[in-house]
């Protein structure tokens, strides 16, 4: 058997398409359209949380920097899950009723459309059976874990720091704005 070849790479790739089609390798995403690919780029600053990298590239677009030459690029990346209580039956059980509260407001909603009197019974109806049933579920569910994952987490993607890079072509500047930035961080009036 053997391996599609990628238009434009002599010789083809012996990357395996997905469903979504070959995925790109950066000697092939030059031509891809994807923003700054197989372009060189230059780091201007490194940050140690995303909000001052994001006022950075603010502050280059605001002085009418071609902001689409520019990245910010999250480096040392760690999941992080923050704890946020014990799962109980209960808490699972008020967790199912709340989302299939949800669900049956939106079935009376859809039946109560089509009705020409009494639409509020029919979202009424539908809160009540929805809640009562997703607190079923989510009881059931819970038990069915047999003990293991009894918390509730909160997870999220964080960086160590951020870098703003920018295209070579522009990155005089670039470099010229963020002295200035810093200038006028350092130096309030």
């Amino acid at each position: 058997m053997s391996m599609p070849s990628t238009p434009g790479v002599s010789g083809g790739s012996n990357i395996p398409p997905a469903p979504s089609g070959v995925p790109s390798t950066p000697d092939t995403a030059a031509g891809s359209g994807v923003p700054g690919a197989g372009r060189p780029t230059v780091s201007i600053a490194t940050f140690p949380d995303y909000a001052l990298a994001q006022r950075a590239v603010d502050y280059l677009s605001d002085n009418q920097f071609p902001v689409e030459h520019s990245a910010i690029i999250g480096t040392d990346l760690r999941l992080v899950e923050n704890v946020t209580g014990r799962l109980t039956t209960g808490r699972a059980a008020l967790a199912g009723a709340a989302s299939g509260a949800w669900f049956g407001l939106l079935i009376g909603l859809l039946l109560g459309i089509f009705s020409s009197r009494a639409w509020w019974a029919l979202l009424l109806t539908g809160l009540v059976i929805g809640a009562f049933w997703g607190a079923v579920f989510g009881a059931i569910a819970h038990a069915m874990t047999g003990g293991q994952r009894d918390f509730t987490s909160r997870s999220s993607l964080q960086a160590g720091r951020y870098e703003v890079t920018v295209d070579a072509e522009v990155v005089d500047a670039a470099r010229t704005l963020m002295t200035r930035l810093t200038w006028q961080t350092n130096n309030p009036e």
